[in-house]
Parts: C-alpha cells; structure tokens; sequence
C-alpha cells in the first residue's frame, strides 16, 4: 500500500467516524419535532448535549486532512461548492446557537422558536451532506485545468437528492436508536416504533440510488474485479449489519441495535469509497479530467512527514471520544442544570 493509498483510507476513516458520531446527533435534531412536550425534547438535548460538538471535530479533522493530502480536491471542491458550503455553515452556525441558547429564557415562545431553529436545520445538513456526496459520486464538470465550470443548480440533480433523501432517512433512524439507547418506559418503545419506519423508508430510498447508480454511473464499476473481494466482504457486512438493525430493534436491544446501525453507516461509506478509487472527484466533462489520489496529491515527502503526525493525533482524538462517552454513559436525565 503506497501513500496515497494509506490516506485515502485515513479520510475514509475520518468520514467514517464523523458520519457514525455526528449522524446520530444530527438524526436526534431531524426528530426533534416529532416529540410534543418539553420534558421530552430536553431528553433530546441532554442525549447529545455533551458529545455534539466533539463529535464534529472528525469533520474538521477530515477537513484538514484533505487540504494536507490531497490540495487540489479542497480547491475544487470548495470553490466549486462555495455556495452550497455557504448554506451548510449557517445552517451548522444556527443548530449550534439553538442548542446552547434553547433554554437560556424560560419562555415558551422562544423555546418553540430555537426548537424549530434546531429541527429544521439539522434535517437541512443532512440533506446538504447528501447532496453534497451525491454530487461528488455522480461526477461533477471539472475540466482538464481543474476548474469547476457548473452552477449551484446543477447540483440539484434529481441523483443527489434522492442520495440527499437516503442520507436523512438513514441518520434520522440512527438517532432514532440512539435515544432508545438513553431512554426508557414509554418513551423508548415509540422511538423503536419509528424506527423501524424510518429503517423501512431509508430501505426503499437507498434501493433507488443502487439501482440508479448501477444503471447511470458505470464509472464506479470500472475496477469491480479487481476490488471484488473488498466489495464482497463491505457488501455482506452491510446486509447483515442492516437485518440486525430490524431484528435488535425488535427485540428491544437498544445497544445492539445501535452497534448494527453504526456497521451499516461505516460499511455504506467503504462501499462508496471503494467505488471511487483511486478517484477523489470524479468529472462529469470527461472521466480523463477527475481528479485521482495521484494526480491531486501532495508530495510524497509532505505525506510521509503527515503520515507521522497522523499516526500521534489520531489515537488522541479516538481516546478523546472513548474517554467522552464512558463519562456520560448510561439513561438521559432531565435536571435543572441541563439543557
């Protein structure tokens, strides 16, 4: 395994550890409307409330990672994207401020109001995300100068935002599971209720984007055999990890069940990085121009020399978040130092 290789797979790790942390706090904040009393929407806030913002540091490491490793992908992809990322900021800046500010007041006009604030932007980041990882699989017109020549609205293709629709389907269970997993009594059995329904909806919406992608991007398919162990192996633990979603969700195992979703997300993830190396950003213009983990990298003395301070920063981070979650283990309770 070369350089370029081993960071390739260290970004997908990255996004991998972002999309299962941060996903099921932004999956609480798409439900957060669907609960009707105070109490209950504090639970969701007091669940997330102490891991939220850590949970985010695996995006900025991710990042930073791929300013490092591979510069000409950021510059594509942010200059490209400038505007979209712009709405993801303030959407991202507005959950933020409504998290913290939610229960500053005792009002109830003002506490529906950053509800609200922090319902709706949460599903909007979700589907940002999707959008923005549909686009990039789909290929997006990059010419041979690597210049982004597309236009905001073309990224709302119909493609990206059925993958913006698995995107908030899929998170929206996990977060769902997730407070089955600190919660109990009545609570807990109508977070297992939805979801199995969101399971169902995230099932049909991601049966639309295979079909899709098999028939309308064979780009992805070009290396099948000479990946095809990989392929397998992710591709089998996908399909147990999301029947025991169902079956653990049935049976009332929270924790098991929020294990199974958490393989699901990290297995759904490696599949699509599978299918686009040694690609970074595939080009819609012509497949010739994309931009690849080679002809978009940094020096191979910039990765070594990263390589190294990836190898001391990453156990730091992951013991970090271990070290986190042991702390505030255990059921969600509501008291009046919380949220």
């Amino acid at each position: 395994m070369d350089l370029n290789t081993t960071w390739f797979l260290l970004y997908t790790i990255l996004i991998v550890g972002y999309a299962i942390l941060d996903g099921f706090d932004l999956g609480v904040g798409a439900i957060h409307l669907f609960v009707k009393s105070d109490i209950e929407r504090r639970k969701h806030l007091n669940a997330i409330g102490p891991v939220w913002d850590g949970n985010e540091v695996w995006l900025v490491t991710a990042g930073g990672a791929l300013f490092a490793a591979f510069p000409p992908v950021y510059a594509t992809v942010f200059s490209g994207f400038y505007l979209a990322f712009m709405v993801l900021l303030f959407v991202m800046i507005a959950r933020a401020v409504s998290i913290e500010f939610r229960s500053k007041i005792t009002s109830d006009k003002w506490r529906v109001a950053w509800d609200r604030t922090f319902s709706i932007s949460s599903i909007l980041i979700l589907i940002l995300f999707g959008v923005a990882v549909g686009n990039i699989i789909r290929g997006v017109p990059v010419d041979a100068e690597r210049l982004y020549r597309g236009t905001f609205l073309q990224m709302l293709n119909p493609y990206s935002i059925i993958v913006g629709l698995i995107s908030l389907t899929m998170f929206a269970t996990h977060g769902m599971l997730y407070m089955a997993l600190k919660t109990d009594g009545e609570l807990r059995k109508r977070y297992r209720s939805w979801a199995t329904k969101g399971w169902i909806a995230f099932i049909v919406f991601h049966l639309i984007g295979f079909i899709w992608s098999i028939v309308a991007l064979p780009h992805l398919f070009n290396n099948v055999k000479d990946k095809i162990l990989l392929y397998v192996l992710l591709g089998v633990l996908f399909f147990i990890s999301l029947i025991f979603v169902l079956l653990f969700n049935r049976k009332g195992e929270a924790g098991r069940a929020f294990l199974a979703s958490s393989v699901m997300i990290g297995t759904l993830v490696g599949l699509v990085a599978t299918s686009m190396y040694p690609m970074m950003l595939p080009s819609s213009m012509d497949i010739s121009y994309s931009l690849t983990i080679y002809n978009a990298s940094s020096t191979p003395k910039a990765l070594k020399t990263m390589l190294i301070i990836a190898l001391i920063g990453m156990p730091v981070v992951i013991g970090y978040t271990i070290f986190i979650y042991r702390v505030f283990k255990g059921k969600v309770i509501v008291t009046d130092d919380g949220y």
